[in-house]
């Protein structure tokens, strides 16, 4: 038996690193999908106790672990379907000892954190029965064959993404919980320690993404903000409430219904100034990087506002394109940004969370 679902990518409009400490944070899914399918194999059908394995098919790595080498790391562990207990430190040193001997690129090195939680999430509510899991993450592209996606339960979501935390904090240490809230239950969200409010947004919005492909630690990241926290309380606590009131007032932004071309470029001119305001933020928080500066000044030459979304230290920027921008000024940005080896993806804001496929 084969399952298969996907789940949306995320972005930021305001508030990252903040929104741990306290602060509101605008998010909201798009429409870029990780896909991933895992089919459970009868124990010995290989010829021996059988394996878990991980395709990450874009990365061209795979990774396996037998079956009987998992138990004896993990014990009879497994069957907890319902609500999720977190990883102890005795199963996260447990986890990290199944990693050793596996061949991670050094360039990826990062990916031992993702991998730690996939086996501790597998093993959890699987055990240590015999699948494979692949991963694929896609572009949209409107259509899927014969495929046909539907969303999960409200119930169903409120565990998958009680579980997804739990994944979380073994790769980014202290999560707030709104990734995983985020592209579990799509949408535009605002996010404030811990409580979810739905935005609607009344008109499109659309962003360019840039790729700056350069990798970061987020856990490192994070730690370092809290650091700088640590050394500058109070003004940092001024940073800290500056990015809340951006946050509050982007999500009363967004949900203003602009009916004429006038009101929507107010609307639009409103949320990139919010956006360049973050950003000026962030830079304080000491989490910006040459590559995000250089997306930074060539957008802006174009008179375009962006700002790193998620960790920063590299990663993504969002560049907010406006609806009445001509069409042969993004291509001209698009181009000039990707001539520096970044990649831009064209995305509309508030897509639908996770799915499953009804092939």
């Amino acid at each position: 038996m084969e399952v298969r679902a996907r789940a949306p990518g995320k972005i930021i409009l305001a508030g990252e690193h903040a929104v741990v400490h306290g602060s509101a944070a605008v998010a909201a899914a798009i429409d870029l999908y990780t896909t991933s399918s895992l089919r459970l194999l009868p124990a010995g059908e290989d010829g021996g106790a059988g394996a878990v394995e991980l395709d990450l098919r874009d990365s061209g790595l795979t990774f396996s672990w037998p079956c009987s080498r998992v138990r004896a790391a993990l014990g009879e562990v497994g069957g907890k379907a319902g609500a999720p207990t977190p990883c102890s430190p005795d199963e996260l040193a447990a986890v990290a000892k199944l990693l050793e001997g596996q061949e991670i690129p050094e360039a990826k090195i990062w990916l031992s954190a993702g991998l730690s939680a996939f086996l501790f999430l597998y093993t959890s509510i699987l055990g240590c029965r015999p699948g494979k899991a692949v991963v694929t993450s896609d572009l949209p592209i409107g259509g899927s064959g014969d495929e046909e996606w539907e969303l999960f339960g409200k119930d169903d979501l409120e565990l998958v993404n009680q579980w997804a935390f739990q994944g979380e904090k073994i790769i980014h240490g202290k999560p707030s919980g709104i990734d995983n809230s985020v592209s579990t239950f799509g949408s535009m969200i605002k996010f404030k320690k811990g409580e979810l409010t739905n935005l609607k947004s009344r008109n499109p919005v659309k962003m360019l993404i840039t790729d700056t492909r350069v990798g970061r630690n987020t856990k490192a990241l994070l730690a370092g903000v809290s650091e700088r926290a640590s050394r500058h309380p109070d003004a940092m606590a001024s940073v800290f409430n500056a990015v809340n009131s951006i946050s509050e007032e982007l999500s009363s932004v967004v949900e203003l219904a602009a009916e004429d071309e006038i009101a929507i470029t107010t609307r639009e001119d409103k949320l990139a100034e919010l956006m360049e305001m973050n950003q000026g933020l962030l830079q304080c928080m000491g989490v910006s990087h040459s590559s995000i500066e250089t997306v930074l000044r060539t957008t802006l030459k174009y008179s375009l506002v962006s700002k790193l979304t998620g960790a920063g230290g590299g990663g993504c920027v969002l560049t907010l394109t406006p609806t009445l921008s001509a069409h042969t000024v993004l291509e001209k940005v698009a181009t000039e940004l990707e001539s520096h080896g970044f990649r831009c993806f064209k995305v509309e804001v508030g897509g639908r969370g996770l799915q499953v496929c009804r092939a």
